[in-house]
């Protein structure tokens, strides 16, 4: 650490700067604690103290290059983790993915609370995991948990785990996602589902940092982004009572929206491509070509449930086909997409209001009540739906 014309803590410094992965073992024949603190907290690996035991000195080098070839596998697999997860590998040919892209990008590297909304298998997981593959928590754990596949109790056991003896059947002490995500990425999935004291605790812990554990009486600090998703309108939740306005506040400091696939058709083609080839994969099968039919069959189709049924369908063609050629004849489509002409032949004595009113409950099927999707579909204000709903008595 004692040089003749400089400080060793200033040339180890110099080395990080150059390259912060080099393991950087400290000799000096001045030990003492201060400066073995100081030379470790300036990045040294460790530090030695003449005269040298040369036992010690292999031993310290042999784990110095273990701990860099251990960083070199930990670099790779982030980058891997991202190749599979990141936004990079998202299907984004269309205009509308193209900016959920750009916005994954712009949020991924920061804290901020994220809610995604979309309709049901539009993808609304692959956005929680690719924002936290891209983000600087990516070496951390990444935990899913549907708030509406539990019921209220043992939801808020799923979340806030619990003590031995809270209730019965808990037998031995678990942790919750909470504490299973802590210093990751914890993705609630419907959580317009989740009940009014699990609304409460999840408000408290976004305010607080930190969580009791059911039947528990110590609080314990969490370090977690929180991404959540909804495919219903949490506004209108909030307005019918049924969740909590400053939660949803909480929630939403940036909200990410997903087009359905219908809206991003040029997709369909890679995506069916990319599905195909794992399907394959999977089941062992052999594609080697697929008819233009096909494709032209896949983007004709409404897709109500979005690019969880586009994988779905391929799948199942995949595993049926008896041809090393995929045929239209393979699709097991439910309904042909109508055509425009179909769509808007009006019945006999039908006014403009009628049009309106039927364009309007359509779109909201279409969204499954989403106000807000409706709207944007529509070109108008939230509001101005709210309004016409309430016009025209819609059941919505």
């Amino acid at each position: 650490l004692v040089l003749p014309d400089r400080d060793g803590l200033e040339v180890l410094n110099r080395v990080r700067q150059l390259d912060r992965q080099v393991p950087v073992l400290i000799m000096t024949a001045h030990g003492s604690v201060a400066s073995a603190v100081g030379a470790i907290k300036a990045g040294a690996y460790d530090y030695i103290v003449k005269p040298l035991d040369l036992d010690d000195l292999q031993s310290k080098l042999a784990r110095a290059v273990e701990t860099r070839r251990l960083r070199a596998e930990v670099a790779r697999l982030e980058r891997s983790v991202g190749e599979r997860y990141g936004a990079a590998a998202m299907v984004a040919v269309s205009p509308a993915m193209r900016e959920v892209v750009r916005q994954i990008a712009a949020l991924a590297d920061t804290d901020a609370t994220v809610l995604v909304q979309g309709e049901s298998g539009t993808g609304k997981e692959l956005v929680a995991r690719a924002l936290h593959a891209d983000g600087r928590r990516r070496g951390g754990p990444f935990v899913a948990v549907n708030c509406g596949a539990f019921a209220e109790t043992l939801l808020e056991s799923e979340l806030f785990g619990h003590e031995k003896g809270a209730f019965t059947g808990a037998t031995a002490l678990r942790k919750g996602a909470f504490e299973r995500a802590h210093g990751g990425t914890l993705f609630l999935d419907e959580v317009g589902n989740a009940p009014p004291l699990v609304q409460v605790k999840l408000l408290r812990v976004l305010e607080e940092r930190e969580i009791t554990r059911v039947g528990g009486q110590t609080t314990l600090p969490v370090d977690v982004r929180l991404v959540s998703a909804s495919n219903r309108d949490l506004e209108d939740l909030v307005a019918a009572g049924e969740f909590r306005a400053d939660l949803l506040y909480r929630l939403q400091v940036v909200t990410l929206r997903l087009p359905p696939l219908r809206e991003r058709r040029e997709d369909i083609r890679p995506l069916a491509d990319r599905f195909i080839a794992q399907a394959c994969e999977a089941h062992g099968r052999a594609i080697a070509a697929v008819e233009p039919e096909v494709y032209a069959a896949l983007e004709a189709y409404e897709w109500p449930g979005n690019v969880r049924q586009l994988r779905n369908v391929l799948e199942a063609a995949v595993v049926m086909a008896t041809h090393p050629t995929l045929r239209a004849a393979d699709l097991r489509l439910s309904e042909p997409r109508r055509s425009a002409a179909e769509k808007w032949s009006l019945p006999e004595g039908w006014t403009l209001a009628d049009v309106e009113k039927e364009a309007l409950l359509q779109t909201l099927r279409r969204h499954e009540g989403n106000r807000t999707l409706a709207a944007e579909r529509l070109g108008v204000s939230r509001r101005t739906i709210q309004r016409k709903i309430r016009e025209y008595e819609l059941p919505f």
